[in-house]
């Protein structure tokens, strides 16, 4: 089975890398794509790692590859860095995010596959879970070219489905507030069970208390919401980089396939 957690030990740094970022907020500095962050050590760790935070780089502590960093050093590039074999260095960082996308297709369906109200849907979600899995295991050209954006509109289909039958089970009318513009909005201690929050925009929004038990929160964006003595458990599709992003307490309830990010009051 394809690992879709994140295990630094045996990945070449790649997010560290690969991936640009801005001096912002989340950012103490400007850094391109392909160029080593400066806090990254030889043996691919990172010299700052306990201190992110305090050194100006929380974006890294939201940021969650799905495992899709060991996967492209070890198994799709069979253990040979981007040091020792530098002509390999632009293709394995343009891999990295399509397999990252890849991985977190498959968080999805893995999730979807657990819920027993969406039994109708597992089998079509065993197809694709396999189709997706095959492509993850495609040569380094092969993977370049994957249309990422068709297997996921694919998968969708069946993620929606998946979450009408999920919610389904929740007694009452649910609120439907996809792609919906709450940011900043008062959501102290509502009842927000069963609500479809696809999408929505919930930066900043407060949450404290809420009951989000059966919601479903793929693609909300939850920069900065205030999810203090919420109860997230039994939520669908919430992923660790939204969790990260977010602010929490000890009182917070969180699926147990998460973990509670470090960082948190």
């Amino acid at each position: 089975m394809t690992t879709l957690r994140a295990d630094c030990s045996n990945c070449f740094g790649l997010c560290c890398v690969a991936l640009p970022f801005a001096a912002s907020a989340d950012f103490a500095v400007n850094k391109d794509a392909g160029k080593p962050c400066a806090n990254l050590r030889t043996d691919f760790g990172c010299g700052i790692h306990d201190r992110l935070r305090d050194s100006g780089f929380p974006g890294c502590t939201v940021y969650d590859c799905f495992g899709a960093g060991q996967h492209v050093s070890q198994i799709t590039f069979g253990g040979t860095s981007w040091r020792d074999a530098p002509a390999t260095s632009r293709q394995m960082f343009d891999v990295f995010p399509v397999v990252r996308q890849l991985h977190e297709l498959l968080w999805y369906v893995e999730e979807a596959l657990t819920l027993s109200a969406a039994r109708e849907v597992h089998p079509e979600l065993r197809r694709q879970r396999d189709v997706v899995t095959d492509l993850t295991r495609l040569a380094p050209d092969a993977l370049e070219k994957t249309d990422v954006a068709a297997h996921r509109q694919e998968v969708n289909v069946l993620l929606l489905r998946v979450s009408e039958l999920v919610r389904a089970r929740v007694k009452g009318r649910k609120k439907d507030r996809r792609g919906a513009d709450l940011m900043g909005a008062r959501l102290r201690n509502a009842d927000l069970r069963g609500a479809g929050l696809r999408g929505a925009y919930l930066i900043a929004a407060d949450l404290t208390g809420a009951d989000l038990r059966s919601a479903d929160l793929i693609g909300a964006d939850l920069r900065d919401a205030d999810l203090s003595g919420a109860d997230l458990t039994g939520c669908i599709f919430l992923t660790q980089p939204q969790l990260n992003a977010a602010r929490g307490d000890a009182a917070t309830r969180i699926p147990d396939r998460l973990t509670r990010p470090a960082h948190w009051a």
